[in-house]
């Protein structure tokens, strides 16, 4: 059996103050283009279709355009789980209506016998697919039993739901099918960057919310695992296991990844193997550094989402104007020089748009502009507005 493995697309996820809707529809065309030349026989996506749990009606049209054109019209399954950025309630509400299509998404962490285990019917024989969408750390499963018995730590939580699962993928795949898991969890030792800003939201990235690799179970075929953005083997585990990564590189912390899917040849019984392809789509990302006059003077930048360290002898009014005018896809101008300690006043009582002005001109070495601090203070109102 062929499978293929994508994860995390964060369609509508921008980068500063660029849209890339565009981009995230020609990654996922791409990935349905892979699975045809491949000839796939069932598609797994991890979690995180969307980057907010209620997406903008074009994100939605653009991530369904995506799985509708993996299921080949209906001739291959595609099965995705909730990440966390994903709406477990969107996911269920939309479950019945791609249905037909053979597109299961599955929102929710279900009982093996109520959605949690599903066995499909593919081109390359059956499969036994428990789904295992991101579990939050103050959520309680109600096929685990008591609710007294989730006071343990989110890692024996977890282990324990992977437990029940491989049982149940063992009495289901028979003695034809393949038996295969795909979940949104963070296994610890995991490869990730952390000196700069990435796509994975820290909120749910820390330790608490690492499980041990021996959560994942042996006696599958395959585990295509989300969450972490870098493409990389899971390390630690005993059965067959990637992180497939995200489509684009969404923030600066993952340029220079190459993205990827992972095409997966499975057999029962035999160890599967994977191979990566590169999906090669989208913008790059760069990060640069140096005067002003060695980066402008430089070319084929044109092209890159830029975020430029600007060295400087002191403040550089208009320095961001410059950048943008020179390079079009510009996302981040910071500049770089000595800047004496000076400690920062007391902020207790006083109105947000003036902690900001001083930050602002703390961090950059001059005044935040009129229009940044009215937008500023527009969306401290809605905020304000909307927690009465």
């Amino acid at each position: 059996m062929r499978i293929l493995h994508t994860s995390d697309w964060h369609v509508d996820k921008r980068l500063g103050r660029f849209d890339r809707i565009e981009e995230h529809l020609a990654a996922v065309s791409r990935v349905a283009e892979i699975a045809a030349a491949e000839q796939v026989d069932l598609v797994l996506h991890s979690g995180d279709v969307f980057d907010r749990p209620m997406p903008p009606v074009e994100a939605l049209r653009v991530a369904l355009t995506g799985l509708v054109l993996l299921s080949d019209e209906g001739r291959r399954p595609v099965v995705v789980v909730a990440g966390n950025h994903d709406s477990a309630e969107l996911f269920e509400a939309l479950a019945p209506f791609l249905q037909e299509r053979r597109i299961h998404l599955v929102g929710r962490i279900k009982a093996p016998g109520e959605g949690g285990v599903l066995r499909l019917e593919t081109p390359g024989g059956p499969a036994a697919v428990a789904c295992f969408p991101f579990l939050r750390a103050v959520q309680v499963v109600d096929f685990m039993g008591r609710a007294e018995s989730w006071y343990g730590t989110y890692a024996d939580r977890v282990r324990r739901i992977c437990e029940a699962y491989a049982e149940a993928v063992a009495d289901v795949r028979g003695g034809d099918g393949v038996g295969l898991l795909v979940a949104h969890f963070l296994v610890g030792g995991a490869a990730v960057q952390t000196g700069l800003p990435r796509g994975e939201r820290e909120l749910h990235m820390g330790e608490a919310y690492a499980v041990t690799p021996q959560a994942v179970p042996t006696g599958l075929d395959y585990v295509a695992l989300g969450h972490i953005h870098a493409p990389q083997a899971v390390p630690g585990v005993l059965a067959p296991a990637e992180y497939a990564g995200s489509l684009l590189p969404l923030d600066f912390g993952e340029a220079g990844e190459e993205k990827r899917v992972v095409l997966v040849e499975a057999r029962p019984g035999v160890p599967a193997t994977r191979r990566s392809i590169p999906v090669g789509v989208g913008r790059r990302l760069e990060r640069v550094g140096g005067r002003w006059e060695d980066i402008e003077a430089r070319v084929g930048l044109e092209d890159a989402y830029l975020d430029l360290a600007v060295d400087t002898d002191g403040p550089e009014p208009g320095l961001v104007d410059r950048a943008r005018e020179r390079f079009p896809f510009v996302v981040k101008v910071q500049t770089r020089y000595h800047r004496p300690d000076v400690p920062m006043p007391t902020i207790a009582g006083r109105p947000l748009s003036d902690l900001y002005a001083e930050y602002h001109q703390h961090a950059h070495g001059e005044a935040a502009s009129a229009a940044l601090l009215a937008t500023l203070r527009e969306v401290e109102e809605e905020v304000l507005d909307a927690a009465d």
